[in-house]
């Protein structure tokens, strides 16, 4: 492993070190490749490295990648942070300060479909808070269209399906 390629990997896990969620593929990607830490090819090589070697476990769903740091990962950055410059962790502190609140928000919406056994589409609908499931709605529709257009939806209206939720069941 060259020392470049190994810097990556490092980055990679201290990110997912410092936080108590997970990233995506494409939030890591930004932090990196803003920073001009390496491209995205080396990058992703770097993230699939990891995945493979079991320092970090991915997640994935219909429209994105979601990285949590494994025990070993962890285990992994501690024994050579020294070997992440003090620059470096300061700029990874700082993206992940700056823009934890917004970061979090992104990934505790979740949403994937399914074809289930009754040949129709499965639509997972969650809102997560520390690792707990505040919502988690599975509704059944007959298409892949409808089931991707309720996954793509809960992005922005799942507020208000929580909201009325409640509302409902409460008042």
């Amino acid at each position: 492993m060259t020392t470049a390629s190994k810097l990556y990997k490092l980055i990679v896990l201290y990110m997912l070190n410092c936080i108590d969620f997970p990233l995506t593929n494409a939030q890591i990607s930004d932090f990196v490749l803003d920073q001009g830490y390496t491209d995205y090819f080396k990058l992703h090589q770097a993230i699939g490295e990891l995945a493979e070697d079991g320092l970090i476990r991915k997640e994935s769903t219909h429209n994105r990648t979601l990285y949590y740091l494994t025990d070993e990962g962890e285990k992994t950055v501690q024994l050579f942070r020294n070997d992440i410059s003090p620059d470096i962790r300061k700029d990874i502190q700082d993206f992940l300060k700056s823009r934890q609140f917004e970061l979090k928000n992104e990934n505790s919406v979740r949403s994937d479909y399914y074809l289930n056994s009754a040949s129709e589409y499965s639509v997972r609908c969650q809102i997560m808070e520390q690792g707990l499931p505040l919502i988690d709605l599975t509704l059944t529709v007959p298409t892949k269209a409808e089931a991707s257009t309720i996954a793509n939806n809960w992005s922005a209206r799942n507020g208000e399906v929580y909201a009325a939720v409640m509302k409902t069941l409460l008042g």
